[in-house]
């Protein structure tokens, strides 16, 4: 199963490293919609060279998807995600921000996770906690992982306000943590909380749930030629060197096609972004998945992310399965005792 990068990985450079080689405008999906240099990576980091305030980018902060696709290609190994989300915490507060921020502060503790002997526990994600027939499932594909404890405290929350730039309570990050610490592995759906778990948990192995899944066997063999599998972005590129080799492989033996460009960058269906968290769909959205689907011959896609089903739904009629669906027919039906 993929895992934790090994040796020490270099520091990330601020925007001040940044040479404008616009490298990363190749692989923005923003980019490519608005052909708008300030809504990029490139734009904002020379805008801050230059002096620009808070202010000034406010607009380009906001419409970043987070996607993370700049980092893997930046020559200068600029934290572009992190630069992103640490100008969103110094945008102006907002409604959300502030309630947000409120209830978990006044919230009462969520339930721990229930003490278990597995040596692994699943953080599901909001879409998954709301299909309790795909969690099943998914919790049956993973059932070789030595048992699967499900975290009551999945970190929803705290996932909406990284993504929202709201400030997190060091409390509610500890309570999140705290029983985490006694599992091995986890394995995590939420792309942008898994970027944070591997520095906030740095003993414990963190695995998306995309690669957990397409690293079992009974789910390759059922992945073949026609499939476009769409690999979920923001977690792949947090690891991007560990997983690039992951998925190549899993290509070549299953013959599926990916969201992958030449440079095996995964071109983002900007469903996990901002606006969409809160339901506001917009026109790039269908052009991007539009985009994405252009010029192939799928006869089914394959998701990582629930999120993206109804996104898919919207623009094709080609079917479409969660990779954990892919072992249906070898799993008990959604309820039957393990």
């Amino acid at each position: 199963m993929p895992g934790l990068t090994t040796g020490a990985a270099a520091p990330k450079q601020t925007y001040a490293a940044c040479s404008g080689c616009s490298l990363c405008l190749l692989v923005c999906p923003v980019w490519r919609h608005t052909r708008d240099l300030r809504y990029t990576p490139h734009g904002r980091a020379k805008a801050l060279q230059h002096g620009a305030t808070i202010a000034d980018i406010a607009p380009s902060v906001a419409a970043c998807t987070l996607c993370g696709a700049c980092e893997p290609v930046c020559p200068e190994n600029i934290g572009l995600v992190d630069m992103a989300l640490e100008l969103r915490r110094a945008l102006p507060s907002s409604t959300i921000t502030e309630n947000l921020h409120t209830r978990m502060q006044t919230e009462k503790p969520r339930e721990l996770v229930i003490k278990s002997a597995a040596a692994t526990a699943l953080l599901p994600g909001m879409a998954l906690s709301w299909n309790q027939v795909l969690l099943a499932r998914v919790r049956a594909a993973l059932g070789n992982m030595g048992g699967i404890a499900i975290a009551n405290d999945h970190g929803a929350d705290i996932a909406l306000a990284l993504e929202t730039g709201a400030i997190v309570p060091p409390q509610r990050i500890e309570h999140f943590l705290a029983p985490l610490r006694q599992h091995k592995t986890l394995v995590v759906a939420d792309g942008l909380l898994l970027r944070h778990l591997r520095a906030w948990l740095p003993d414990v192995e963190i695995v998306s749930l995309g690669a957990a899944l397409s690293s079992r066997a009974p789910v390759r063999a059922r992945l073949r030629a026609g499939d476009l599998y769409v690999v979920e972005p923001r977690a792949y590129h947090a690891d991007y060197e560990n997983l690039v080799t992951h998925y190549d492989n899993l290509r070549a033996e299953t013959g599926c096609a990916m969201n992958l460009d030449l440079q095996r960058i995964a071109i983002s269906t900007t469903v996990s972004s901002m606006p969409r968290r809160f339901g506001w769909e917009t026109a790039a959205d269908r052009e991007q998945l539009r985009w994405l689907l252009k010029g192939r011959n799928v006869c089914r896609i394959v998701i990582e992310n629930e999120e993206d089903r109804p996104a898919f739904e919207r623009v094709c009629m080609i079917p479409i399965v969660h990779v954990a669906e892919l072992m249906a027919d070898e799993m008990p039906p959604a309820g039957t005792p393990s």
